[in-house]
């Protein structure tokens, strides 16, 4: 299910971009942060989380854990979390709290994470970048091995995604501003993935559909 090897730590200070359409994986001790930064203002980022033992190595079963959107809505009694939320994983572990969110807190739990057959039921022609993928390949890239027919929900940061009064969704431009950002501090060691998603052909990063780049920050 998953390597034994020692993952190596992310620096403290590192910054970067995160390229559109694409992703990157993070290794985080206990009690550092991940800065994540909408650059330019519309851009949705994928994120998931998985967590590691005292010595960077992946878990096995049973005592695998990963970032879970059912159990984080359960856990704050919110659709949304927001800034002091704690996120959870399937076994109810805390993984990271919200340290500070400047924007104003619009953030997805519901929707999955777009994959090739998302793109194909949209029309797509051909291979799509997708989510699902840039989680695959971040893992892949840390020997970190996960079956590839499930990907866990993502928590899809500044995704619009607004719940209308009969029950029904709606896909919208995100609400958040050029420059908003999210800290998140892991309350336990984790290999963190982050996606720019990659869609455009839904309005999910902006109307013009068009995916940007966006930076981060290791605190």
């Amino acid at each position: 299910m998953s390597d034994s090897k020692s993952l190596t730590a992310s620096e403290s200070g590192t910054v970067g971009i995160i390229e559109a359409r694409t992703g990157k994986a993070f290794v985080l001790k206990k009690g550092q942060s991940l800065k994540l930064i909408n650059t330019h203002g519309a851009q949705v980022i994928d994120f998931f989380a998985f967590a590691l033992d005292v010595d960077l190595r992946p878990l096995p079963p049973p005592t695998l854990h990963f970032l879970s959107m059912q159990h984080t809505r359960s856990g704050n009694l919110r659709l949304s979390p927001r800034s002091g939320s704690k996120l959870f994983s399937n076994l109810r572990k805390p993984m990271f709290t919200i340290e500070k969110d400047t924007s104003p807190g619009v953030h997805d739990t519901l929707v999955p994470a777009c994959d090739p057959e998302r793109f194909r039921q949209l029309g797509v022609q051909g291979h799509h970048a997708s989510c699902a993928e840039n989680l695959q390949i971040g893992l892949e890239e840390h020997g970190y091995s996960f079956p590839k027919d499930f990907t866990p929900a993502p928590l899809n940061l500044w995704m619009n995604v607004p719940v209308k009064e009969d029950g029904s969704l709606a896909f919208v431009e995100p609400v958040s501003r050029e420059g908003d950002y999210v800290v998140l501090k892991a309350e336990e060691n984790c290999l963190a993935v982050c996606s720019a998603c990659p869609q455009d052909v839904t309005p999910v990063n902006g109307y013009s559909q068009k995916p940007s780049d966006c930076h981060f920050e290791i605190l």
